[in-house]
């Protein structure tokens, strides 16, 4: 019998052994998960890497154009903690074809990024849960978990085609390839984010209009200061605003004669 009690001993404490530091710790463990991707920035996202602070590793992306990521994911991988660092290699793919033509190498930025992420409980199932991670215009990051990559945060393809469709050679008046034109597309729609954190597909449409198509000063018109100050935090209200802009105003606003005021600042 006491033999017996002496090898339930000695396999508790090679369990523990195996277990390591999460037997006793307090940190949460993530198992089996699934990575992607979420490129929000106006650049290439190649490959990305995410390091938590006991060694653990995991990662994904490629080659994620802007507003891309749902087709690519990777699995399965562990990590464990809530303080993580993320490193990635980014492109301009403009400059990747210039640099191509000049058979140049294509010049990356190498980023860096601490992501906080608070305890969280998902599936013990291996793989059916996904670790978004989202890149941002400003180069933050941020980690969501989610069943499935349905909803991207910041949807380009859709603000680009209702602007190519709506305007048609009046967005495009270089004749560039939809590539081409998308990217300037997205560059100015991160550029909204960026300023005033607008996110929702109808608020960076008429963000992408108004800058490229009216003045890229539009948002230092007054009225446009009151409609951003009176709209912060409501999804659409901003693109819904700018629609009803009085006819008066749009013209007040493409002469380019008007006080500026401070982008974010209460108007008096």
């Amino acid at each position: 019998m006491m033999f017996a009690a002496k090898r339930v001993l000695v396999f508790a404490s090679i369990a523990l052994v195996l277990a390591g530091c999460d037997a006793f710790s307090s940190e949460p463990v993530y198992r089996g998960i699934s990575v992607s991707g979420m490129n929000y920035m106006p650049f290439n996202l190649s490959r990305f890497t995410i390091r938590d602070k006991y060694g653990n590793t995991a990662g994904g992306g490629g080659d994620l154009p802007p507003g891309s990521g749902a087709g690519s994911v990777s699995c399965c991988y562990t990590l464990k903690g809530t303080e993580f660092t993320v490193n990635w290699d980014d492109y301009d793919a403009d400059e990747a074809q210039k640099a191509i033509i000049a058979h140049k190498p294509i010049e990356k930025v190498r980023k860096v990024a601490q992501v906080h992420f608070p305890a969280t409980e998902i599936s013990s199932e291996p793989g059916a849960v996904m670790l978004a991670v989202h890149f941002y215009p400003d180069d933050h990051v941020e980690f969501e978990f989610r069943d499935d990559l349905s909803g991207s945060r910041i949807d380009y393809a859709e603000v680009d085609y209702w602007f190519q469709s709506t305007y048609g050679n009046a967005a495009n008046p270089d004749d560039l390839d939809e590539f081409a034109a998308f990217r300037r597309t997205t560059r100015v729609a991160a550029q909204g984010w960026r300023k005033h954190r607008l996110t929702d597909s109808v608020d960076l449409e008429q963000y992408v209009y108004y800058t490229l198509l009216v003045n890229p000063r539009f948002d230092e018109h007054p009225a446009v200061q009151r409609i951003l100050w009176e709209t912060v935090g409501r999804s659409g209200a901003f693109g819904e605003a700018m629609q009803k802009l009085p006819k008066a105003v749009v013209r007040e606003i493409k002469t380019n004669r008007f006080d500026s005021l401070r982008t974010g600042a209460e108007p008096g």
